[in-house]
């Protein structure tokens, strides 16, 4: 299925990992991007695609060990994994407004005050607006190529970008989420459209969320398949086996 916003995918690096994992990066358009794929990935029994969310404003180079350590556990399955530079991350342009709505939050924070409603959708929906037709053209030019085909799963990155591209991207066929961001109300009404299976992770005690959010909108699903695996402690404490439970989730959907 092609989106109505497409750009040309220029490999720019290549280098062959100890494991044999192949790793390009490239640049769609004026987007960096990196691709990781398996040894056993061939034109003739091409790898089933993960693309990688992360969080908003950090930058690939700074989360490229996590990034890495997620796409080299996905080859050892058989799977390529991409990421795509986010919109106001790394070196690209920040959003309109986003400097603004930053110090907003900061100053509800820092005064022990809820985050407002209008700071959440002013902070994340321009992200995913702009950040989901970005993917989507990058699963066109990715899924171009003979070693990288679908069916396809996306794992983690801001929830709400997840849960717009699993409502509108039908190549899109499991998706592993994080309840670590925060939830606009427009989102809960995307949510009770999606259908597709879903692993859902939460740290019980992230010190950047809001549970009681995060369980609505687990509850608000409309998947007839889904999962919330929630484990103590914070936002990076995510335990190990549960990297090994999410691999277990993509293998059941995208074998």
């Amino acid at each position: 299925m092609s989106t109505s916003t497409s750009s040309a995918l220029t490999f720019t690096s290549s280098a062959r990992l100890d494991d044999g994992v192949l790793e390009r990066r490239f640049a769609l358009g004026e987007i960096p991007g990196i691709l990781w794929t398996p040894p056993s990935a061939t034109p003739s029994d091409p790898a089933p695609l993960i693309l990688l969310g992360q969080p908003g404003g950090l930058g690939m180079d700074r989360m490229y060990p996590r990034l890495a350590g997620r796409a080299h556990g996905a080859a050892v399955d058989g799977f390529a994994a991409a990421a795509l530079e986010l919109p106001g991350s790394g070196d690209r342009p920040p959003l309109p407004g986003a400097d603004q709505v930053r110090a907003d939050l900061r100053a509800a924070i820092t005064a022990g005050e809820p985050v407002s409603g209008d700071i959440v959708d002013r902070l994340v929906l321009p992200l995913v607006d702009r950040s989901v037709p970005e993917m989507r053209s990058a699963l066109d030019a990715l899924l171009a190529l003979p070693e990288v085909a679908g069916p396809v799963g996306f794992s983690g990155g801001v929830i709400a970008v997840g849960v717009r591209l699993a409502l509108v991207e039908p190549r899109i066929v499991a998706a592993g989420l994080f309840a670590g961001s925060y939830v606009p109300r427009s989102t809960l009404d995307e949510a009770r459209r999606v259908t597709i299976p879903l692993h859902v992770l939460l740290q019980w005690d992230d010190e950047g969320n809001d549970r009681q959010a995060a369980l609505d909108l687990f509850d608000a699903f409309g998947s007839a398949e889904k999962t919330l695996q929630a484990n103590l402690g914070g936002h990076t404490g995510v335990p190990a086996f549960a990297g090994e439970d999410a691999a277990r989730f993509f293998a059941r959907h995208l074998r």
